[in-house]
């Protein structure tokens, strides 16, 4: 399927949450949702961006497919994509949309209050 990349092995992905301006500028959506960045290894970072970018362009989506800590199917839509070359081999970076209280780890503000926001009880 080219709509969807699948995290096959290994665990969920962590999605910190993101708060650049041209980030949160992806998230136009009617319902109340966050921007996270999930960075993965892969073998070949750059044919998943081409292919991401080859959906986008057709005006299509893709999704990012992974199982999550239950050991449930989960997708989450790919809001951008990015591959760089490490030390320890391709790194893929994905900008997703996450349900509102569904980041796993968000990134420091430096405004506490702001985290208030997001403990779901």
């Amino acid at each position: 399927m080219d709509d969807k990349i699948t995290i096959i092995e290994g665990p969920p992905p962590t999605f910190e949450r993101v708060r650049d301006g041209w980030a949160i500028g992806l998230n136009e959506t009617p319902t109340i949702t966050d921007v996270a960045v999930a960075r993965l290894r892969t073998f070949n970072g750059p044919a998943l961006v081409e292919r991401c970018h080859r959906a986008w362009n057709s005006h299509g989506h893709m999704v990012l497919e992974f199982r999550n800590t239950l050991g449930l199917p989960e997708e989450t839509p790919i809001l951008a994509a990015r591959s760089m070359l490490t030390e320890d081999g391709h790194l893929l970076m994905l900008w997703v949309r996450r349900d509102h209280f569904e980041t796993e780890t968000q990134t420091d503000s430096g405004d506490e209050s702001d985290d208030l926001d997001h403990h779901q009880e």
